[in-house]
């Protein structure tokens, strides 16, 4: 009965109340749908825990939404101590004995005690062992000196998990036992208490599972800034949200009906390749507010802004394949630049500054170039230095050569000369440990030079996003075929897939569909297939041959957007297969003008960018409009002699005035009375990345 819509992991802990501060070793839990986490929950103790998790079920259950809620200890003992303790096979009978029997408080508990009763009712000397208390108590033995197991020590998944812990064990590093022994109780009233369905030992047709996961078994070293629990939790929950429901759906498929089973154990690769993968899309990233008609563009970019994130898988690839790509994650430098203090100029370096007057100092027969050691100078000596140099110890000041005078193995010199003179301090650009590239900056020139020098081998990046455009029109006719009288040559596709390219982006030329509805689905269809973005215009407005509106209406995904914009207005956006579906008017200036504005900086999100806003200036106009309020225009333009001059015609027809115009002017919603002069805001296209 998958898939859930809500993944819940806890990261438990056997120990007491651990104080109002978040800290490692404590309980903490993270909440991911998805593939977008939540900001990891700390909680202080069980008892705050087991209150902050009903509170979550019922609120996601009232909500309507099935729950995955996974915790990181083991469900089940190795095979023959369930019957040992209960005179049954049914590992839920032993949640059941816990429950009855372990008494747990924030300052205390008796998890030792009880352990040593059941050791004391077996023989004494095991099965479980490490007493963490200053007492001693009969029956639990501190270290496995004498130690006797009547039971296998590692159930079967733990015997195939690598490096993990036997669960008799409940002190030291490592140790599970006292999870154990303090989470099934926990756990049982929960799911009694919520009707929860537990895997492996029950079928999962409830809205609530309880799961046994172990984000140890992929995860690897939490980013430096953050508590390795307090990211565990939220980055398994948001990798096992991306799990596709069949991949899942094997995963579970799991029979190990006494001991229990670590979920994803013998599927870590697809648990990597999930989490590689972005966020899934929702069909309400699109949907305006009720009762919106037509919306401003500042708006609709805001709308957009809030609700689209990065739709391609990430991967780490050498610094050198790295250009051109957009960062998934921040780049620290792995080493400072400058490393080591160094010279700025070719001159004689010495200790410390001089104030005026002439100085003149002995001058070494050894000199210091850009690629040497750094080497070490005599006190009251100067010593020859040329660009680039590492200072050697006992330089920290350089005059320049220009202003010394060498004779008798002297230099001399007219101060003043300030200490550190033309010198670079080592990580006065960049520090070691320092960022280097943010996140969502797509690597050009500049960054893979800085990259290269803070020494970073391998940099965490986004897939490139790949945009399939398609046309659509029964008037349309292909480059080379012959145009009958009521038939176009089109002309939107190879703009827009020239526009994609410019972008950084991968086109993919889906061709031109004529007014057929099957076609159009079809067409759809392949591209969802080959595409993360689907790129088209025509057809995106409500007529009767309007079929891409309509396709999207049919699938419940459409949200046609009246925008307050000239040339455009009409845009159709929704999702088909989960790909996001830009539907751009079918007038190529009017489809150009929505593709820049608005296209651009959503597909740059989709690909993982940070939101850019383009550059824009206040010029003045070369031209006289009187502009009615009620929406944004956006007129062809070009700068000549200082001043913006417009295109004759706003006809959203006339191609020639995009070859003509190097920019666009962008007039706001009010009223304007434009005479030669006035301020208006020029966007060159090189702002929208052409």
């Amino acid at each position: 009965m998958t898939p859930f819509d809500t993944f819940l992991m806890v990261d438990w802990s056997g120990g007491n109340d651990r104080g109002p501060t978040p800290c490692a070793d404590a309980i903490w839990a993270g909440v991911a749908r998805g593939g977008r986490s939540e900001e990891p929950v700390y909680l202080r103790n069980r008892q705050v825990a087991e209150d902050w998790i009903a509170s979550f079920l019922r609120e996601e259950r009232d909500a309507g939404r099935r729950v995955f809620a996974g915790f990181d200890f083991p469900f089940g003992y190795p095979k023959g101590f369930c019957r040992a303790l209960t005179g049954e096979d049914d590992p839920l009978g032993l949640w059941g004995w816990f429950e009855a029997h372990v008494e747990d408080a924030p300052d205390r508990n008796n998890r030792f005690d009880l352990a040593a009763r059941i050791n004391l009712a077996h023989g004494g000397k095991g099965p479980f062992w490490a007493n963490a208390l200053r007492r001693d108590i009969d029956g639990l033995p501190r270290n496995m000196t004498g130690y006797v197991n009547p039971f296998p020590k590692k159930r079967l998944a733990e015997e195939k998990a690598t490096g993990a812990f036997t669960c008799w064990q409940l002190a030291g590093a490592g140790a599970v036992g006292s999870q154990i022994l303090m989470g099934l109780p926990v756990l049982e009233r929960l799911r009694h208490r919520f009707g929860a369905a537990v895997w492996p030992f029950e079928p999962l047709k409830t809205d609530i599972a309880f799961v046994e996961i172990w984000p140890s078994l992929t995860l690897d070293k939490a980013p430096d800034n953050m508590i390795r629990d307090a990211w565990q939790v939220s980055e398994t929950a948001r990798m096992v949200s991306l799990v596709p429901p069949d991949t899942l759906a094997k995963m579970l498929a799991v029979d190990a009906s006494e001991e229990g089973w670590i979920f994803g154990l013998g599927f870590e690769d697809d648990l990597k390749t999930a989490a590689a993968l972005p966020p899934l899309l929702t069909n309400s990233c699109f949907a305006l507010p009720p009762g919106v008609q037509w919306t401003p563009v500042a708006e609709a970019l805001e709308h957009l802004r809030r609700n689209l994130a990065p739709v391609t898988a990430i991967r780490n690839v050498p610094v050198a394949q790295a250009t051109g790509l957009v960062t998934a994650a921040a780049v620290q430098a792995a080493r400072s630049n400058p490393p080591l203090p160094n010279t700025a100029v070719d001159g004689y370096g010495f200790a410390g500054g001089r104030p005026d007057g002439v100085h003149r100092l002995p001058l070494s027969a050894s000199r210091a170039a850009a690629g040497d050691a750094p080497g070490r100078l005599g006190a009251g000596e100067a010593m020859r230095v040329l660009t680039g140099a590492a200072l050697p110890e006992g330089v920290d000041t350089v005059v320049l050569q220009e202003d010394v005078v060498v004779a008798d193995g002297h230099i001399s010199f007219r101060g003043p000369v300030k200490t550190g003179a033309n010198t670079r301090r080592a990580g006065e650009d960049v520090t070691s440990g320092d960022t280097a590239v943010a996140a969502g900056v797509r690597i050009g020139a500049p960054e893979a030079a800085l990259l290269a020098a803070t020494g970073v081998r391998t940099v965490q990046v986004h897939d490139p996003l790949r945009v399939a455009v398609v046309s659509t029109g029964e008037e349309l006719v292909e480059q080379g075929d012959v145009a009958r009288d009521g038939q176009i040559f089109d002309a939107n596709r190879p703009m827009l897939l020239e526009m994609v390219a410019r972008l950084g982006h991968v086109p993919l030329d889906m061709g031109r569909v004529p007014d057929d509805r099957a076609a159009l689905k079809q067409r759809f269809d392949e591209a969802a297939l080959r595409a993360d973005v689907i790129l088209t215009s025509g057809g995106a407005s409500a007529g009767d041959e309007d079929h891409v509106s309509a396709l999207l209406d049919e699938t419940g995904t459409m949200t046609l957007w009246r925008i307050a914009v000239k040339p455009g207005r009409p845009l159709a956006l929704g999702l088909w297969q989960q790909k996001p579906v830009f539907g751009l008017p079918g007038n190529p200036v009017a489809a150009l003008v929505c593709a820049l504005v608005f296209a651009r900086p959503a597909m740059a999100v989709l690909a993982g960018e940070t939101w850019s806003d383009p550059q824009g200036f206040d010029v003045p106009a070369a031209f006289s409009k009187n502009k009615k309020p009620g929406r944004s225009e956006y007129l062809r333009a070009r700068i000549r002699n200082g001043a913006a001059e417009v295109f004759p015609s706003e006809g959203s027809g006339r191609i020639s005035g995009l070859a003509w115009a190097d920019g666009l002017v962008e007039l706001p919603m009010e009223a304007m009375d434009i005479t030669p002069g006035t301020p208006v805001r020029y966007i060159p296209f090189g702002s929208f990345g052409l």
